[in-house]
């Protein structure tokens, strides 16, 4: 659908405790996303087929209901398709395709702390490409932050995590960060809403690509699986990833960017890879050892460092 004419809005208010509230919700639905999936892997689905089932469905249920009831947020003009597109392929298909693949090859809370390195990257976005001056303080948060890195993926141990894995985790990052950026940007222009149903149908078809949707195993859907002290179907794990940890949380957090600058969300945001380790934890008996533990401590806490000079010298 496209239209020459602009998408008139109201006066955009800012209301930074709604937008605090906000990106909490979404970091605590988003965190869901790995322990729900995992089981729903070991079943025999690959990460590819997870994310299509993930993000395909959750954008037709999307496209369906905002056509119903919100069809103005819809509406594109032609200038703003590579914008919507970039977000697609980074904040939708790209951070959620990478991160299966990390959850499905090493623990969910390490899978979810390499993708969280991604405000490190962003203020290195903010303050290098932008050509802005980096505080020593946020140089030393920067490196607190690998070293907590280098501590969770057990670098002395070799080849101790899965080298995809890591990589998968660490690219889930680049796209995070692309999340941020774009959705800060986009949602200056347009609706929420119209920005999520567009990237999730566009990161549908994308993803769609490393796994068509008539070769999925929907057969498998009534198998049912351990979960914690459950034995839930895969349909109802499948229905939890696309409504609690897909359209929920993208919706809440775009609708975030509203409010506060990428660079503050991002750190709110990191409530996520500490409610996943608990999730991963609580349901499916994953523990991690005291030094990547420490590392965890390290990694959050120089990325909170980094995202603090960031919003002060901005």
């Amino acid at each position: 659908m496209t239209t020459e004419l602009p998408v008139l809005e109201p006066p955009r208010v800012i209301r930074r405790g709604r937008g605090l509230s906000l990106v909490l919700l979404a970091a605590v639905f988003f965190s869901t996303s790995g322990t729900l999936a995992k089981p729903v892997m070991g079943a025999g689905m690959t990460p590819e087929q997870v994310a299509v089932l993930r993000i395909g469905t959750a954008g037709v249920l999307l496209l369906v209901g905002t056509a119903l009831f919100a069809p103005r947020t819809l509406c594109v003009r032609r200038g703003e398709w590579p914008m919507l597109l970039a977000y697609g392929a980074l904040g939708v298909a790209g951070t959620q395709l990478l991160y299966f693949i990390a959850a499905e090859r090493i623990p969910v809370g390490i899978a979810i702390l390499l993708e969280f390195t991604s405000p490190v990257l962003i203020a290195l976005w903010v303050r290098v490409v932008w050509r802005q001056r980096l505080p020593r303080m946020l140089w030393f948060g920067m490196a607190v932050a690998l070293i907590g890195l280098a501590l969770v993926a057990q670098v002395w141990q070799g080849l101790g995590l899965d080298a995809i894995g890591l990589l998968a985790g660490i690219g889930a990052a680049v796209c995070s960060a692309g999340y941020f950026l774009l959705g800060e940007r986009a949602v200056a222009e347009r609706e929420p809403l119209g920005l999520v149903t567009w990237g999730m149908v566009i990161g549908g078809v994308l993803v769609s690509v490393t796994a068509p949707p008539w070769t999925l195993p929907l057969d498998r859907a009534g198998q049912t699986v351990a979960f914690g002290p459950w034995t839930p179907p895969l349909w109802l794990l499948l229905i939890g990833l696309v409504v609690l940890s897909t359209a929920i949380p993208y919706v809440a957090g775009i609708s975030a960017l509203r409010h506060l600058p990428a660079s503050v969300a991002s750190v709110v945001g990191l409530l996520e890879p500490v409610t996943a380790a608990a999730f991963a934890w609580a349901l499916l008996g994953e523990a991690l050892a005291w030094p990547q533990a420490v590392g965890a401590v390290l990694l959050l806490g120089g990325a909170y460092l980094v995202q603090r000079q960031t919003a002060e010298v901005a």
